[in-house]
């Protein structure tokens, strides 16, 4: 995007940002589209070696399809878990998940597991990304949700997924944003420091 949008409000940018996802996803080549996000990146891997629990999610429309990785992560010996939304106030806590358990639907078109043994505590937590910018900010649907596991979970490592169409120059932060560790798209891996 510009740089004159960089100061546009994240409203409009949200708007912006889904136009462009819908575009990138309505011409992205079939094939190219199915293989997108189903490895993980060695460096991720890395990353997330000593993870015990990895929390997904499952995509809605054009979102960048994370569920994908759960045969991969549970190869790596990973428990996957997806996120469950408690109530229209932004909380939300996650689910053991077997990509062969069935989904019951959830609030605002989302699904997830049957609760079984209860909340599981991520150890990474995989986010969908409407928006992102190169100083690893993250613009979400809106509602908090994320920004409130991440501020639960703070020792979880923060994952954001997303098409490399949805990349903003400047995502304006807010003084509760935290800051991904790591963005992945169909062509790259973004890392920030670690810390």
């Amino acid at each position: 995007m510009s740089d004159d949008m960089s100061a546009a409000d994240k409203t409009t940018l949200r708007a912006i940002a889904r136009q462009r996802r819908s575009n990138f996803v309505a011409t992205l080549d079939p094939l190219a589209h199915r293989l997108a996000f189903k490895a993980i990146p060695s460096p991720l891997a890395r990353r997330i070696a000593d993870a015990q629990v990895v929390a997904l999610y499952m995509a809605v429309d054009d979102e960048a399809p994370a569920q994908r990785m759960a045969a991969q992560l549970q190869a790596l010996g990973k428990t996957v878990a997806l996120p469950r939304v408690l109530d229209r106030l932004g909380s939300m806590d996650f689910l053991a998940w077997q990509p062969e358990d069935q989904l019951v639907p959830g609030l605002f078109r989302t699904s997830h597991p049957e609760p079984g043994d209860g909340p599981v505590t991520p150890d990474v937590i995989i986010a969908p990304l409407v928006g992102f910018d190169r100083a690893m900010n993250r613009l979400g649907q809106g509602g908090g949700y994320y920004d409130r596991a991440f501020a639960r979970f703070p020792d979880a490592l923060r994952v954001g997924i997303a098409w490399s169409a949805q990349e903003i120059d400047a995502v304006p932060a807010d003084p509760w944003d935290l800051p991904l560790d790591i963005i992945m798209t169909e062509v790259e891996l973004i890392e920030g420091p670690e810390l």
